[in-house]
């Protein structure tokens, strides 16, 4: 199986490539919640009842063709750093990383598709695709379930569905949500109503890491909160109509701007070039909220095209596990500061214009 480092070493596959498709809608991401009849819920599990269920369903994840060749452990062999990177990678929860004996994660090679055992649920069935592609998520998601189902026998109620640890998750199980970049309707103060006429559809908004975390570098999870009494399809047909309606707003929104008031957009895309390349010391959230203007100026093509990737790549590489595993220690805070500045620097120098002047043209 693939060593931790050799699963850090290459970005994954829906982190590389940009095209107008995902100049707004970052990834896809679409999560099966499933339990294995006849043994209790991780939460109220023993620690002998974890173990077991983590191993018999480690060797069959290992098996399945998708995962050949893919990284595998149990979480207590990795460290709080190791389970931190995790989780900025979305490839575990933040609630799994608080787990430890008798909680696995198996993950393929490209990083698409991740399976976490013992979490809330015996097994969560994540697929993860780039730009607005839920039902393509979903097939790669439910691939795994229909293989899996001719080995296990999982937790089904005829009329409930999947049963769920959460009654909130009980019927498909499912969970569906998108990655958006929003900073037009941010900077044009539509982001709110905007956000308000989602949660009056039943949809729920979070942040960069989902529930109960805020949004950073105008990035925002939208996401499905009812799984019972609909079908997958429904759920989301609904969902992409939804996602599509927010990015063309958006995308409006850009426009908009830039017709309207384009001074304060370049001003704001210039402040964050010049913070990028020249602070010493930057914070998590001060880099994630200049790299998203910095990502703005060039969807907009006020800054180079090539710096959308650079961007994206940055949105993970500065976050503080990622910072502290690419200086081989952990940091304190302030030396985080300094790393993260000099990263940015480093990888901006070649890519960004000397200065822009209000037209947009290099000086």
């Amino acid at each position: 199986m693939m060593r931790f480092a050799t699963l850090l070493k290459n970005p994954a596959d829906w982190m590389t490539g940009h095209d107008e498709e995902n100049s707004v809608v970052l990834t896809s991401r679409v999560r099966l919640a499933r339990n294995i009849a006849q043994a209790p819920f991780p939460g109220w599990a023993r620690k002998k009842e974890r173990q077991k269920v983590r191993d018999s369903l480690q060797s069959e994840l290992e098996a399945l063709p998708e995962m050949k060749a893919g990284f595998s452990h149990e979480l207590s062999d990795l460290d709080s750093l190791q389970k931190q990177v995790l989780v900025e990678r979305h490839l575990i929860s933040r609630e799994q990383a608080a787990r430890n004996e008798g909680s696995g994660s198996v993950v393929n090679r490209k990083q698409s598709l991740s399976l976490m055992i013992n979490e809330e649920d015996h097994l969560r069935i994540q697929a993860i695709r780039p730009s607005l592609q839920l039902k393509e998520a979903y097939q790669l998601a439910h691939s795994i379930d229909q293989s899996l189902e001719k080995k296990l026998t999982f937790a089904v109620d005829p009329q409930l569905g999947y049963l769920t640890a959460c009654p909130t998750n009980l019927g498909t199980g499912m969970r569906a949500s998108a990655m958006l970049h929003l900073p037009g309707l941010v900077l044009s103060d539509q982001i709110t109503q905007v956000l308000k006429g989602i949660g009056k559809l039943g949809l729920a908004v979070r942040g960069l890491y989902g529930e109960g975390t805020e949004s950073l570098g105008n990035l925002y999870q939208i996401s499905n909160q009812s799984t019972l009494g609909e079908s997958e399809e429904v759920i989301l047909d609904r969902l992409t109509r939804v996602i599509s309606d927010v990015s063309r707003y958006e995308t409006q929104a850009r426009g908009k701007l830039l017709i309207e008031d384009p001074i304060m957009v370049k001003d704001h895309v210039g402040r964050a070039a010049g913070t990028l390349t020249h602070a010493h010391i930057i914070s998590s959230k001060e880099a994630l909220n200049d790299l998203s203007m910095l990502r703005l100026g060039a969807d907009l093509q006020i800054m180079p095209a090539s710096l959308v990737e650079v961007c994206d790549r940055l949105f993970m590489e500065t976050q503080p596990a990622h910072l502290q595993w690419s200086a081989g220690q952990k940091l304190e805070p302030s030396a985080r500061d300094i790393m993260r500045a000099q990263m940015i620097r480093e990888h901006l120098q070649s890519s960004l214009p000397a200065a822009i002047d209000i037209s947009g043209k290099e000086n």
